[in-house]
């Protein structure tokens, strides 16, 4: 467990030795047992944690993004120059498809 300023048995030896009587406050201020105040700083330095933990998962979610972002910048060109490809053989692939056509036109005239 942590450090804390205060720690359980130092607070337990302060209080009086009559324990099951409530201090009395006074009007305007907080009174706290030592359990009470022990789960408060539980509590606190969990809130702590998460915020600490949230963050480094914040940054890290950030840095994988910022990588994605660099390799889809990289890759750009790349993905242009496929695209260009792929018309090119479309066209190319018309083409063909043209001249078989009409080289099978001729066979069919050849065989009247």
């Amino acid at each position: 467990m942590t450090q804390t300023f205060w720690e359980p048995e130092v607070v337990e030896e302060a209080q009086p030795q009559h324990q099951s009587e409530e201090p009395v406050a006074e009007p305007g201020s907080l009174a706290l047992s030592a359990n009470e105040f022990s789960a408060l700083e539980e509590r606190i330095l969990r809130a702590v944690d998460l915020v600490k933990r949230e963050r480094i998962a914040r940054a890290a979610a950030e840095e994988r993004a910022n990588h994605a972002e660099a390799q889809l910048l990289d890759q750009a060109p790349m993905v242009e120059q496929l695209q260009k490809d792929l018309s090119a053989l479309r066209d190319e692939r018309s083409q063909v498809r043209q001249r078989v056509e009409r080289l099978l036109v001729q066979l069919d005239a050849l065989e009247l």
